[in-house]
């Protein structure tokens, strides 16, 4: 059984919808959505593989879907809540510029924010005294777009810094 990571979804979308998309590449098992996010289980890993390569940026309710396989993290990550992101952010670009202050496991943007999960704690921390409340111009936005993050450490569901932008 191979675990598909499908994100960025809208909050319209079902289940079934996503299935039946899956179900393009090969059989599905099992396939769930929570929020805006989603599992799909496929049961070979070549359909899975070939899911990923057509699926993955596709829109779907007109967002274009994050899809890869899915990666167990490891329990000891620091997960940081990013926020006030631009259109033009992606997983990709975000993800570089954290890994400037070390080793990234996860990297998912939610609509206007993210939550980047660092391995190691004090990265994290490095991260957020150096970011936090920072403008970020990216050559990788496509239109010079600028970016404002707002990056605390998030624990609990409940963010142990807040940061009130314009």
């Amino acid at each position: 059984m191979v675990k598909i990571f499908v994100g960025n979804l809208a909050c319209s979308t079902t289940a079934d919808e996503l299935r039946e998309l899956f179900e393009k590449y090969g059989k599905v098992s099992e396939c769930d959505i929570v929020k805006n996010y989603g599992f799909v289980h496929m049961n070979n890993m070549s359909e899975a593989e070939e899911a990923i390569r057509n699926l993955n940026q596709c829109e779907l309710h007109g967002w274009p879907m994050n899809v890869e396989m899915s990666k167990g993290r490891p329990k000891s990550t620091t997960k940081l809540h990013v926020s006030n992101l631009g259109e033009g952010v992606t997983s990709d670009v975000l993800r570089a510029k954290f890994e400037e202050f070390g080793p990234v496991v996860e990297c998912d943007i939610v609509k206007d924010y993210a939550f980047v999960h660092m391995e190691r704690m004090d990265d994290a921390m490095d991260a957020i005294s150096k970011l936090d409340n920072t403008a970020f111009k990216g050559e990788l936005l496509g239109k010079g777009e600028l970016v404002i993050f707002s990056v605390c450490k998030y624990e609990f569901g409940i963010c142990s810094v807040v940061v009130d932008l314009p």
